[in-house]
């Protein structure tokens, strides 16, 4: 790919006109993005999807690089991707439907259907922790809980016959939200086959605990979510929170109304929940490229 890149940066520099040092920035950015690339195992531009340029700038931010810095990446990557395709090297520019530098900060982390199916498999339910994990994977996904939320459930919030349970959100806001039946019957299964055996204390009303009966802290399950990661095999860095952020993109996806989602969230601003539809319209421009005739 570096062959490619100094083409563009002769193209930039003798066609465009553009000053020495401008071509040294762009020298930059795009040989760190093609490292980045390479890292990765992608030897050729065409394999190269907006998930992968997505996952690139959330890494530049995570880093605590400057806004500027990535809205500055991101126009770079758009130019040499423009070039290449008016050239002929490559097949599709996957990056016309991202026109907006600050793009970067409005899409969160989310994990596709099947990454997060080997997520909630990953735990080994032929033990008691495994089952227990699972169960709470299953509500973290099915309930897009924040982990607080979820680690602070008791017995008395937990409705599992009717598959609803409450919780307390930000500002001390209670609020209703219910989970499907991979979540009931894997909850059921740690409630009667787990929690019997660890439960000493009758006054212990927390609904997830450890072995020794104590509640579970929220930097032990953002340990547990992240090791479960690497056994499924997906290579980003996630946490908990990405599998809330996973809960309401793919309820959009499948035309869920944004206002039940934001009330499911405990979002007190739909704005903050609209978030999630720059999300699914990124899927849908794909898709509509890739797939319309008159795209």
């Amino acid at each position: 790919m570096n062959h490619l890149l100094e083409s563009f940066l002769d193209y930039i520099a003798l066609e465009k006109g553009l000053r020495p040092n401008t071509r040294s920035s762009y020298q930059t950015d795009l040989g760190d993005f093609l490292g980045w690339l390479h890292r990765r195992k992608l030897t050729t531009l065409n394999d190269v999807t907006r998930r992968h340029i997505m996952d690139y700038l959330l890494e530049l931010r995570e880093k605590n690089r400057a806004p500027t810095t990535l809205a500055r990446r991101l126009v770079a990557i758009r130019m040499f991707f423009r070039y290449l395709e008016q050239e002929g090297l490559l097949a599709a520019n996957i990056t016309e439907a991202m026109d907006a530098p600050r793009l970067w900060k409005i899409l969160p982390e989310t994990l596709s259907v099947a990454e997060v199916e080997r997520l909630l498999k990953a735990p080994d339910l032929t033990k008691p922790q495994g089952l227990r994990d699972r169960a709470m994977l299953e509500l973290l996904y099915g309930s897009g809980l924040r982990i607080s939320e979820l680690v602070g459930l008791t017995l008395d919030d937990l409705f599992p016959d009717a598959r609803y349970l409450k919780c307390m959100g930000k500002g001390r806001k209670e609020r209703v939200v219910p989970f499907g039946q991979s979540a009931e019957m894997y909850v059921n299964r740690y409630l009667s086959e787990v929690r019997p055996g660890w439960n000493r204390d009758p006054r212990q009303r927390h609904l997830f605990i450890s072995r020794r009966d104590q509640p579970l802290s929220r930097k032990t399950m953002w340990a547990r979510v992240k090791r479960y990661a690497r056994f499924a095999g997906v290579d980003r860095d996630i946490s908990p929170h990405t599998l809330r952020h996973s809960f309401a993109s793919h309820l959009l996806a499948n035309q869920a109304p944004l206002r039940v989602i934001q009330e499911m969230l405990g979002h007190a601003d739909i704005a903050t929940t609209q978030i999630y539809t720059h999300v699914d319209s990124a899927r849908l421009k794909s898709v509509h490229q890739r797939y319309h005739p008159r795209a």
